[in-house]
């Protein structure tokens, strides 16, 4: 199962995600969406989420922080305690033995992230 996981500020648009989402590389098979439960309302993703068809994965920020990641943001680290939102939601949403499939990549605009996770089945 693949998941994509993303970081955003507010103000985000769907756009903007799925820009994010294509500049993965990967973004064919993907099972279910993840962000942070505090922003699955923000009405960029709502409306993202709405149109990818594709379950979504409320993460609590409680099981971000803490989360590994390749990538290190500064204003990550300081919300949510990990170093990549966008990562960290994936690696979780996937579930235990997750793996990145492709590390955080930055929306065009620089208002979104996204990292892919799959679940190795280990």
């Amino acid at each position: 199962m693949i998941v994509a996981g993303f970081g955003f500020r507010a103000g985000v648009t769907a756009r903007s995600l799925s820009d994010a989402l294509l500049r993965t590389g990967k973004n064919h098979n993907v099972a279910c969406i993840a962000t942070v439960a505090n922003k699955t309302t923000e009405p960029g993703f709502a409306d993202f989420a709405a149109d990818f068809n594709a379950p979504l994965c409320a993460v609590d920020p409680e099981t971000l922080a803490g989360q590994l990641t390749p990538t290190q943001s500064d204003a990550s680290l300081a919300a949510y305690g990990t170093g990549s939102v966008a990562e960290a939601a994936a690696l979780a949403a996937a579930g235990p033995g997750a793996c990145l499939l492709a590390p955080r990549v930055v929306s065009a605009d620089g208002m979104a992230t996204c990292a892919l996770a799959e679940w190795s089945g280990a």
